[in-house]
């Protein structure tokens, strides 16, 4: 892979195109009839916990963390699939939560996601074709005798052949129906890509050809993309900017390149010290992540990393910090840098 990513005006004069603001995901656990009858509280799953978030118009913006952080949480949360508890996601200005009708549809169609099963996402019993032109004719993308050049067009951009159109889904490798879930999302002619996880089931060989795919399309359509991966060499590879989250907040967010080399969280140190370094003499001063990830039931109080930080004071534990930016640019919620 190369990592030939242009930030052109991105960083200069951002203009978000989705905007988080203090969103809340909680999940609410089933109670059992003796715990009703004891008259104990409703407990939630807290997912998110007042996650702000830009992603800027034309740019990748990946989104790291351990497993069970709340990026796949986030990201669904951003594309409408599941419904913010409390706080906005604006999409252009507008809370998607208010959207109806038209307003509704349209957004559906301009905020596409790609999953990360390529095979449960396709629909078994329908040929490629068919599954590409349902996706044209119910939005009205073509006239109905332009629709086959259309499948046709939408093939040849992702690198399948035309006769994969006549093909089921069980018929094609995983990175081939990967591409035909990419096709898919293209075919109504999205501004903005949500891939969550979208080639951690492929073998690394694919996952090269299907990410590259995915430079090439964002350069040739203009595409924004969010991009939820926990390979952390992966995201450096395509993304402008980074956010890291833990425990469903976000710690840290930072150009590139300069939160690789310059990472101010000690949970992002701790992250980019734990991934595998092709140099053997890189000893990273960054501190080591130890213990476990704690219950997204009870959170800790404070900041939720104090319990697994070397550098906790007895502030961290008693006060919520939030993501401020500093000197570089970053931004960071850490009582300490």
């Amino acid at each position: 892979m190369s990592a030939d990513i242009s930030n052109h005006a991105i960083s200069a004069a951002r203009q978000p195109i989705i905007k988080v603001e203090d969103a809340v995901v909680h999940f609410p656990i089933k109670q059992s009839i003796l715990d009703r009858i004891k008259g104990h509280p409703q407990r939630f799953v807290q997912a998110l916990n007042c996650v702000r978030l830009e992603l800027a118009k034309g740019e990748t913006l990946g989104i790291v963390g351990e497993s069970g952080c709340g990026k796949s949480t986030l990201a669904r949360t951003m594309v409408g699939l599941l419904h913010a508890s409390d706080g906005r996601i604006r999409f252009d200005g507008k809370d998607i939560s208010s959207l109806k009708g038209q307003q509704r549809r349209d957004f559906n169609r301009q905020v596409q996601m790609i999953f990360q099963d390529p095979y449960g996402s396709l629909n078994p019993r329908m040929t490629v074709g068919q599954m590409l032109h349902e996706a044209l004719s119910v939005h009205k993308m073509r006239p109905p005798a332009e629709i086959p050049a259309r499948i046709k067009a939408l093939l040849e951009l992702v690198r399948l052949p035309a006769d994969a159109a006549d093909k089921l889904p069980h018929e094609f490798s995983g990175g081939q129906r990967q591409r035909i879930g990419i096709a898919r999302a293209l075919a109504v002619e999205p501004q903005v890509l949500v891939a969550d996880e979208l080639v951690s089931a492929l073998d690394v060989s694919v996952q090269a050809q299907v990410v590259n795919l995915l430079l090439d399309l964002q350069a040739k359509l203009s595409l924004t993309v969010l991009f939820v991966a926990h390979d952390l060499r992966l995201v450096r590879h395509i993304s402008h900017r980074v956010a890291v989250m833990y425990l469903g907040e976000v710690v840290e967010v930072g150009d590139t390149e300069l939160l690789y080399q310059q990472p101010l969280h000690p949970y992002t140190q701790a992250l980019l010290r734990a991934a595998p370094s092709m140099d053997p003499t890189d000893r990273q001063r960054s501190v080591s992540l130890t213990g476990e990830l704690p219950s997204p039931l009870s959170p800790p109080s404070g900041c939720r990393f104090h319990t697994r930080c070397p550098i906790a004071v007895p502030r961290c534990k008693e006060q919520r910090p939030v993501l401020e930016t500093k000197a570089s640019g970053q931004l960071v919620a850490c009582h300490l840098v």
